[in-house]
C-alpha cells in the first residue's frame, strides 16, 4: 500500500488522499526577527534557521529529511529499481573523443562501476602508451564530495595545475604536478576559482583567489612553482564589488588575459605569455553597459562586443599594439534578428555560432571572403554548438549536435571539403532504445502582454496527448542562459511510461535574442514568471495536459521560478519540484555577505534602492507565502551550498507548512554532505533524479 494514494476522482486534481496522516511533518520553531528596510518592517520567524552550526537547525533539517524517508518507504524498492534502470542505459566504460594538442593526445575515459573519470594522455600517437594523468577515483576515496577542474598542462607538458573542491563550496585547492616524476609539488593554493594561466617559461602561473566570505573571486595572484606559495605576488584586485575576476590564456597561449565582469559590463587585460613579470594593459576601461570578450589571431584582437547599441552583439577587430574601442573595426555587424554567441579563429577560417528564432546555427567563413556558408541542420527543435578546437592551423572543426530525441554527437567538420565525420555519439545502454519513437515539437504559447513564449516538447511515439496525458514542464529563465533542447538518457523513463517533457523558454534567457533576456530582469523580471504561468495555461488549453496532471520542475534560479508560480497560479500544477531554490530574494539581496550577492544587482536589482525593493519583494516567494492550496512538492537543499544557501528553502518549506491550507505532501530534502549542484559521483547524480522522478510517478499512479 502506498503512503499517499491518487484517488483517480476525487477531484479535478486528484488530490492524493489516503497518506498516512498520523506520520506529522515537522514543525520549525519561530522566533520573531525584525528585518527593517525603506521604512517597511518585515518579521521573519524562520531567521534563526541560517545558523549554520546551531544543534536546532541540523536537527531540523533531519528531521525533515527522516520525515521525507518515511513517508516514502513505500516506494523505496521503486526508486531503487529506477535507480539501476536509468544507470544501466549508461555506457560504464567509456572514452571521451580524443583530442591532439601540444605532441599528445588527450582522452577522459571511465571504467566500469567507478564513479570519476580517468584523465590520460598518448604522446604523439593514439597507439602509443597511455600515461594516466589523474585518476579520481583514487583521489576521492575518503571524500563524500569531489571533484578536480581546470586541469591545465604546463607548455613543456612536464607539469599540470588543478584544482580539488572536497566540501562542493566552489572553493578550490590549486596543486601542481610533475608529470614526469608523478610527484605532486610543495604548491598548495587554498580558495581558488580552480583555473589558471601558464606563463610560456613553464615556471609562473597565474590564479583567482576567492573572498572567504563572500567567495567573490576578487584577486588574481601569480606564483612561482620554485618557490612558497606565501610569496605569490598580487597583480590585480578587482575592488568594485558588483564585479568578479578570473585569468586564463589566449588559445594561441601567447598571452594571459585578466577578464572583469559583472552582468552588463566587463574589462579585459592582457599581458605577453613570455613576459611573465611584465605589466598587463587594459583593452577597453570598463564603461557601463559594454560587454565585450576577447579572441587573438596574429596582430589582432577579435572583440565580441555590445558597442553602439549592438544589443545582439557584433564581431569587430583592433591591432594589439593599439587595442582601445576607438579603434575597432566591425567584421561582422550587428543584427537586429540575430544574436551572434560565439566565435572561433583557424590560420584560414573563422567560425561564428549564432541564433536566430531560436535555433541555432554556425556560420563558416574564410579570411580571403571568398567562402561563407553555413552548417547543413535539419531538424524542428535541436542543440547545436561549437566543441573543443585547440588548434589554429586546421581545416577541421569540431562541433557538437543533440535534440530532445537525438543523443549527443560530437562531429568534425571538415571546412575545406565540407564533408562531416561523427567521432562519437552517445550511446544509450538499452537494446529498445531507437530515437525515431520519439516525437518532437516545437510550438508558441501566448503570453498575456502578446508575446509568443517558445516551447520544446517531445514525447514517446505511441503517446497521444490529451487532458489524461502527465506532462513535466521545465524552465529556467535568468541569466540569459539559454536552456537549449538536449537529449536525456534519465528522461526516457518518462517518455517511456506516457509523459510528455517540455521546455518553456521563457523571458530571462536568451532563446530569442538578448532583448528576450532583457525584458526577462530587474524590473521586468515578473515576464518571466508570467511566460511560464502563461505557458503552463496554453498546454492545458490545448489539452496536451491538465491540471491534474501537470507537473513543474525548475532549479537554483528556475527554483525562484517555481516559487512564484505556487504563490500566484498553485491550481494549475499537480506538483511542483524546486531544486535548491532562490526563494528568500529579498533578505538575501540585501547581505552582501553572502557569496554572490553584490554581483547580482544587475540581474535582480540592489533592493537598498527603493524602486527595487518594492519590485523585488512584491515577488519574492518567501515573502508572499500565504493562506491557501498548494500543489504537491518536493523541495532539495545542499547543506554547503554556495550559491543558495541551504536556509532559503527550509524557511521556505517551514513557512509553508505553516500556512498552507490543503492536504498536498510537501517535502525538504538536504543533501547534507553536497552543494549546490548536488552529488559529484556520476551514478549518485542519477539518484537524485530517481527520487524526483518516483515523486511524480507515484502521483500519477505510475509505479509500475
Amino acid at each position: 500500500m502506498l503512503i499517499f494514494a491518487v484517488s483517480i476522482s476525487a477531484c479535478k486534481k486528484n488530490i492524493p488522499m489516503n497518506f498516512d496522516t498520523s506520520l506529522l511533518p515537522p514543525s520549525a520553531e519561530k522566533h520573531s526577527f525584525q528585518l527593517k528596510k525603506h521604512d517597511d518592517i518585515r518579521i521573519d520567524p524562520y531567521y534563526w534557521l541560517r545558523e549554520r552550526e546551531n544543534p536546532e537547525v541540523i536537527d531540523y533539517l533531519e528531521r525533515e529529511n527522516d520525515y521525507y524517508q518515511k513517508m516514502t518507504t513505500d516506494t523505496e524498492s521503486f526508486r531503487e529499481d529506477l535507480f539501476v534502470e536509468l544507470k544501466n542505459r549508461i555506457k560504464e566504460e567509456d572514452n571521451s573523443v580524443p583530442y591532439f594538442y601540444n605532441e599528445y593526445w588527450y582522452i577522459t575515459r571511465f571504467e566500469k562501476g567507478k564513479q570519476y573519470p580517468i584523465y590520460t594522455r598518448k604522446k604523439d600517437s593514439l597507439t602509443a602508451k597511455e600515461e594516466i594523468l589523474f585518476d579520481c577515483n583514487k583521489m576521492a576515496e575518503g571524500h563524500d564530495y569531489f571533484r578536480l577542474v581546470g586541469m591545465n598542462i604546463s607548455p613543456d607538458n612536464t607539469k599540470a595545475i588543478y584544482g580539488i573542491d572536497t566540501e562542493s563550496r566552489r572553493k578550490y585547492t590549486l596543486y601542481v604536478k610533475d608529470l614526469i616524476s608523478g610527484e605532486i609539488l610543495e604548491t598548495k593554493i587554498k580558495n581558488t576559482s580552480g583555473g589558471s594561466a601558464w606563463a610560456l617559461d613553464n615556471q609562473y602561473f597565474f590564479y583567482t583567489k576567492k573572498n572567504e566570505e563572500t567567495l567573490r573571486s576578487e584577486w588574481i595572484y601569480r606564483h612561482n612553482i620554485a618557490a612558497a606559495s606565501e610569496k605569490d605576488e598580487l597583480i590585480f584586485h578587482e575592488k568594485d564589488e558588483t564585479f568578479s575576476v578570473g585569468v586564463g590564456e589566449s588559445k594561441s597561449h601567447e598571452y594571459i588575459m585578466i577578464s572583469s565582469y559583472s552582468t552588463l559590463t566587463s574589462e579585459q587585460q592582457f599581458l605577453d605569455a613570455a613576459d611573465p613579470l611584465g605589466k598587463f594593459e587594459i583593452i577597453q576601461p570598463r564603461t557601463r553597459g559594454l560587454e565585450y570578450s576577447v579572441s587573438q589571431y596574429q596582430d589582432h584582437f577579435y572583440i565580441l562586443n555590445n558597442q553602439n547599441g549592438a544589443t545582439n552583439y557584433k564581431i569587430s577587430k583592433v591591432l594589439i599594439s593599439n587595442p582601445e574601442a576607438r579603434h575597432w573595426e566591425d567584421l561582422i555587424p550587428h543584427r537586429e534578428d540575430v544574436l551572434l554567441e560565439d566565435f572561433e579563429i583557424f590560420n584560414d577560417y573563422f567560425v561564428t555560432t549564432q541564433r536566430e528564432n531560436g535555433l541555432t546555427s554556425i556560420r563558416i567563413q574564410s579570411w580571403d571572403e571568398e567562402v561563407d556558408y553555413f552548417l547543413p541542420i535539419e531538424s524542428e527543435t535541436y542543440s547545436l554548438y561549437g566543441s573543443f578546437n585547440p588548434d589554429f592551423d586546421t581545416t577541421k572543426f569540431r562541433f557538437g549536435f543533440t535534440s530532445l530525441s537525438t543523443p549527443r554527437g560530437i562531429y568534425e567538420f571538415d571546412m575545406e571539403t565540407q564533408q562531416k565525420v561523427l567521432l562519437k555519439q552517445q550511446e544509450v545502454m538499452d537494446v529498445n532504445f531507437d530515437p525515431e519513437n520519439y516525437k518532437e515539437e516545437s510550438i508558441w504559447a501566448n503570453a498575456r502582454d502578446g508575446a509568443k513564449v517558445p516551447i520544446s516538447l517531445v514525447y514517446h511515439k505511441n503517446t497521444t496527448p490529451s487532458e489524461n496525458t502527465p506532462l513535466y514542464l521545465y524552465a529556467y529563465g535568468s541569466y540569459g542562459a539559454t536552456i537549449d533542447p538536449g537529449f536525456s538518457m534519465s528522461r526516457l523513463s518518462l517518455l517511456d511510461r506516457g509523459f510528455v517533457f517540455a521546455i518553456a523558454h521563457i523571458r530571462g534567457g536568451e532563446y530569442l535574442g538578448r532583448p528576450w533576456y532583457e525584458n526577462g530582469k530587474l524590473l521586468k523580471k515578473k515576464n518571466t514568471f508570467n511566460d511560464f504561468i502563461d505557458a503552463s495555461q496554453f498546454l492545458i488549453d490545448s489539452k496536451m495536459t491538465s491540471a491534474a496532471h501537470l507537473h513543474a520542475a525548475g532549479g537554483s534560479a528556475g527554483g525562484l521560478l517555481m516559487g512564484v508560480i505556487v504563490n500566484e497560479a498553485p491550481e494549475l500544477y499537480r506538483s511542483v519540484i524546486a531544486a535548491v531554490p532562490f526563494v528568500d530574494v529579498i533578505t538575501t539581496m540585501l547581505d552582501e555577505t553572502i557569496p554572490l550577492t553584490t554581483g547580482e544587482y544587475d540581474e535582480w536589482g540592489n533592493p537598498n534602492e527603493k524602486e527595487f525593493y518594492d519590485y523585488m519583494i512584491s515577488y519574492s516567494p518567501y515573502d508572499n507565502v500565504k493562506p491557501q492550496e498548494y500543489p504537491n512538492m518536493l523541495v532539495t537543499a545542499g547543506y554547503h551550498d554556495s550559491q543558495v544557501q541551504y536556509w532559503e528553502p527550509a524557511k521556505w518549506v517551514a513557512k509553508l507548512r505553516d500556512l498552507k491550507t490543503d492536504s498536498n505532501v510537501l517535502f525538504l530534502d538536504t543533501n547534507m554532505e553536497a552543494g549546490h549542484s548536488g552529488a559529484s559521483g556520476r551514478f549518485d547524480a542519477l539518484k537524485d533524479a530517481a527520487k524526483q522522478y518516483t515523486f511524480i510517478l507515484q502521483l500519477e499512479g505510475k509505479l509500475d
